[in-house]
């Protein structure tokens, strides 16, 4: 399955930026959508995940409260609003499909975005 995100850029902090994912219908909307993060020299990390139906979200401690996640089946596309950034939020931005079509489980990617870049300036 290949995923295509977009929406990346520069944003100085305190700014906000919408990333895209999307991705073949068939095999994207019985599946929970997730969005993981690496920046230079680190880990990737999980950032936000969406269930299959889009009623639960998930999301890593230190994004909470500022970013969304959502997703429209119908267009097969997942989102993710960011606002309020910070520069400790620079890092390339992925999208993965989880194996599964819950959060409420770790969303294990099995297919994964190119990832797009977000910059954010101090």
């Amino acid at each position: 399955v290949q995923l295509q995100a977009s929406g990346g850029g520069v944003v100085q902090a305190g700014g906000s930026l919408r990333l895209s994912c999307t991705g073949p219908g068939r095999t994207f909307n019985n599946f929970a959508m997730g969005w993981f993060r690496q920046a230079p020299g680190k880990e990737r990390e999980f950032v936000a995940a969406i269930a299959w139906s889009g009623t639960m979200t998930k999301y890593l401690d230190s994004v909470r409260g500022r970013f969304a996640v959502s997703r429209d089946n119908a267009k097969n596309s997942v989102y993710l609003q960011m606002n309020s950034l910070k520069p400790e939020d620079t890092a390339v931005y992925f999208c993965a499909r989880c194996n599964h079509p819950y959060v409420s489980t770790p969303c294990i990617g099995d297919s994964w975005g190119q990832g797009t870049q977000v910059t954010v300036s101090s």
